[in-house]
């Protein structure tokens, strides 16, 4: 998945613990097969491919996340959109390239969700034009995160957490206490700006640090708008907190994209969903529930009640 994998689980059986383990890393790897943009076997990268000239069929796992991708589309307004791929795909950003505008403009028309039909009876994907292109990684990471939390759950693992890149998910307490989760500074890779107690809820962060360069004082980073085809501004990082990491991780992106303003109005009308922006200046923005938890903090953790 182009990131690390982290898995802690505590069992009384240390043989078990380290099956349960491997278990999560099989899946794992399981989805980045199916789901990688960059592995031209995956399903992903055969869609790409022939979508566009025909309706393709594809797994039941890979249909219901795009169905739940394109929910959040909807619920956002466009913030998020798999489709950002259609400009996205131009970037590299280890050999520092960018389109030019005369390629984004060339390519910014397949950039819209409503470009995807799905069909649920046939279980197959079209474009509805050429030059569609999609990426799942706004949301496969949290899908495999909460895979890998039910993979533990059905072996009997009762406290864990499973970590992709940004997004985790904790079970349970860590034997009696909160799991400790960090929320990066972005701008000192080494730093926290605050330190998250969780108990059975999952969190994700989005930042423009993930993947960029610099060029002329800008920062080009890999969370592009849809709207432009160029990297989100006006903010430097967002961390939702929620019930599943799939939620987490999609919001953290959409909030990215919809910034601080927007972005908040949004997470404050949802249930059970808590935020915290940094924003460009570097000010943290928090939601209206979520109490300011700073390191030494032992206020009441987050996080629902059951598992």
């Amino acid at each position: 998945m182009g990131t690390a994998i982290r898995v802690e689980v505590w069992d009384a059986d240390a043989d078990a613990g380290r099956a349960a383990i491997t278990a999560v890393m099989d899946e794992m790897r399981r989805i980045d097969e199916l789901m990688s943009p960059y592995k031209p076997a995956s399903e992903l990268s055969r869609i790409n491919r022939e979508a566009g000239k025909q309706a393709v069929k594809i797994s039941s796992e890979q249909f219901d996340l795009i169905v739940r991708s394109l929910e959040l589309s909807k619920l956002t307004h466009g913030a998020f959109d798999i489709t950002f791929s259609s400009v996205g795909y131009l970037y590299d950003y280890r050999k520092r390239q960018e389109p030019t505008d005369a390629q984004i403009a060339g390519a910014l028309p397949g950039i819209n969700y409503r470009h995807l039909i799905l069909d649920r009876r046939a279980g197959t994907i079209r474009f509805a034009r050429q030059g569609v292109r999609i990426d799942l990684g706004g949301i496969a990471k949290g899908h495999a995160v909460d895979r890998g939390i039910e993979i533990l759950k059905k072996r009997g693992v009762k406290e864990a957490i499973v970590t992709a890149g940004g997004d985790s998910r904790v079970l349970g307490d860590r034997r009696g206490r909160p799991w400790q989760v960090g929320v990066r500074d972005p701008r000192d890779s080494k730093g926290m700006v605050a330190v998250i107690p969780l108990i059975n809820a999952a969190i994700s962060t989005s930042g423009d640090y993930e993947r960029y360069f610099e060029r002329n004082g800008r920062r080009v980073h890999h969370i592009i708008n849809p709207k432009t085809g160029k990297s989100s501004t006006g903010v430097r990082s967002v961390t939702i907190i929620g019930p599943d990491a799939t939620t987490t991780d999609g919001m953290s992106t959409s909030v990215f994209v919809m910034g601080v303003a927007e972005g908040m109005k949004l997470v404050d009308s949802m249930s059970g969903i808590d935020a915290i922006i940094i924003d460009d200046l570097g000010k943290m923005r928090f939601s209206k529930n979520l109490q300011q938890i700073t390191p030494g903090d032992a206020r009441k953790p987050v996080g629902a009640s059951k598992p």
